[in-house]
């Protein structure tokens, strides 16, 4: 009877002990998943952290070579402030003479700007030249890449020297201008002048500040 209860006693104690094996198996894997989980966590967190610093690594490299620019840039300006050609081609004695650069190639593309200072700047002030037709075409907003604007003036005048006169000032003007196209008529009592040119823009640049999502 005493083996009897040993043998139980014996096999109590084996399934005790498997009971507290796979109770310290189970916490096991739970804490093996539960490190797991934490060591990706950590770990995207630091990669993230470390894109982050990137960033702003690249960030502080950009600002610090745009401020080492704008000594040299400033100095530029200066130096074009001093040149005896744009200063000869400013409109007035009080306009900057980098004012100058910025209207010979405008940022607007403008018709109605590019007609009126086609008078008043080139044809008006001509002795014995007559304006008979001046048409300056719309842009054409599906032409992407060219920021051209086309116009055809067509003048007048007893003095062929007059002609010539005018396509001086064309050569002279400040505005980026190409003639495509040139025509001289004669009669008994004019000659008659047709041009067919195109002008240039270039839009200004426009700098924004985005939030980047990493």
């Amino acid at each position: 009877m005493p083996d009897k209860q040993t043998a139980v006693h014996k096999r109590q104690k084996i399934q005790d002990s498997n009971k507290a094996m796979f109770i310290w198996v189970a916490a096991a894997s739970v804490v093996v998943g539960f490190a797991a989980v934490v060591s990706w966590f950590l770990w995207q967190q630091t990669a993230f952290k470390m894109k982050i610093a990137s960033e702003k690594e690249a960030t502080v490299s950009t600002l610090k070579a745009n401020n080492e620019s704008v000594s040299k840039l400033r100095d530029d300006i200066r130096v074009l402030q001093t040149n005896a050609n744009l200063q000869a081609a400013k409109t007035t004695d009080d306009d900057n003479a980098v004012q100058v650069v910025l209207d010979a190639l405008p940022a607007d593309g403008n018709p109605l700007a590019l007609g009126a200072s086609l008078q008043q700047k080139l044809i008006a002030g001509i002795p014995n030249l007559k304006l008979e037709s001046l048409r300056v075409d719309p842009i054409d907003a599906s032409a992407s890449g060219e920021n051209t604007i086309s116009f055809t003036i067509t003048v007048s005048s007893s003095d062929p020297n007059t002609l010539k006169e005018l396509l001086s000032r064309f050569e002279r003007s400040i505005r980026v201008i190409d003639i495509d196209t040139l025509q001289v008529q004669r009669s008994d009592t004019k000659y008659t002048l047709n041009i067919n040119a195109h002008a240039y823009y270039q839009p200004a640049k426009t700098i924004t500040l985005e939030d980047k999502a990493l």
